[in-house]
């Protein structure tokens, strides 16, 4: 029987001891890096109030594009954003919807951002990625299939990039805020942005997020109506995903408890508003 030669051995533990210490760091960092609990709270109940203000309108806005599938505002919309058409603005444009057309791309995407939230023990925040992007594609398709409304077509405007499927709403504005709207969302109530990364989980995805619109008029995929329906009807789902969030967070659920008790993230209350241990209080009397 062939032995393992020792030195290989020792190679492999040296790299897992290497693989291990890097994970721990990270976890140390972004634990360091978190937003008091209370804080959080604030943050979410704003965010909830402000996507579920954006659906108010959905309901109409789709009954109306049922009924007049073309209109004059979305046409005049789009002939201006195509009006200036250069190489930049068009390579720009394309760059920002490629994710939405390369499905491979973007399940690689969610799951790379799932596992990098797990591995740093926010392991509920991993399954919300995962599971409002799984969510969100087969709403849109149902959508479409009961709004039916057509997609632009090259007597009105020009088709720079050709689509198939219904129109309304926006599917990659659907899924670009199921997914960076998610990581913003994350992003902005549970970090200080006292770090470089913190604003980094902030920008990078606000840009894919408000550019994927006008990129989607303007190669001519959809009307402007049908990304307002998107950037609406996402804006609901990521406001009762985020509505699910608080309750299982406020619950402890997935919710690892390695923080130092006066800093503890499920804590509701400022350290100034917690109520002081009986024997602390007996012994300043």
């Amino acid at each position: 029987m062939k032995q393992q030669d020792p030195i290989d051995n020792k190679n492999k533990d040296s790299m897992q001891e290497n693989m291990q210490e890097t994970v721990e760091k990270a976890q140390e960092e972004v634990a360091s890096g978190r937003e008091p609990w209370y804080r959080v709270s604030r943050r979410v109940r704003f965010l909830i109030i402000t996507y579920l203000v954006l659906f108010v309108a959905f309901a109409g806005l789709a009954w109306f594009v049922h009924v007049n599938p073309i209109l004059p505002v979305d046409v005049f919309i789009t002939q201006e954003f195509q009006e200036n058409q250069n190489p930049f603005l068009h390579n720009l444009m394309a760059a920002v919807s490629y994710p939405g057309n390369q499905p491979i791309l973007s399940i690689g995407l969610i799951i790379l951002a799932a596992l990098a939230f797990w591995l740093v023990r926010l392991r509920l925040e991993a399954l919300f990625v995962i599971g409002l992007s799984a969510v969100s594609t087969p709403i849109n398709i149902l959508l479409k299939y009961v709004v039916s409304r057509p997609r632009p077509t090259a007597n009105l405007v020009d088709v720079l990039q050709r689509a198939s499927g219904q129109s309304f709403p926006s599917g990659h504005v659907m899924s670009y805020v199921a997914f960076w709207g998610l990581i913003f969302s994350l992003g902005l109530i549970l970090f200080k942005r006292d770090r470089w990364w913190h604003y980094a989980l902030l920008i990078i995805p606000a840009f894919f997020v408000v550019m994927v619109g006008p990129s989607r008029i303007y190669l001519g995929d959809h009307w402007a109506s049908d990304v307002i329906g998107g950037y609406m009807f996402g804006g609901l789902l990521l406001g009762l995903a985020l509505w699910l969030y608080m309750y299982l967070k406020n619950r402890g659920v997935m919710t690892p408890r390695f923080q130092k008790p006066e800093e503890h993230l499920l804590d509701p209350k400022p350290q100034s508003q917690r109520q002081q241990p009986q024997h602390a209080i007996d012994k300043h009397a």
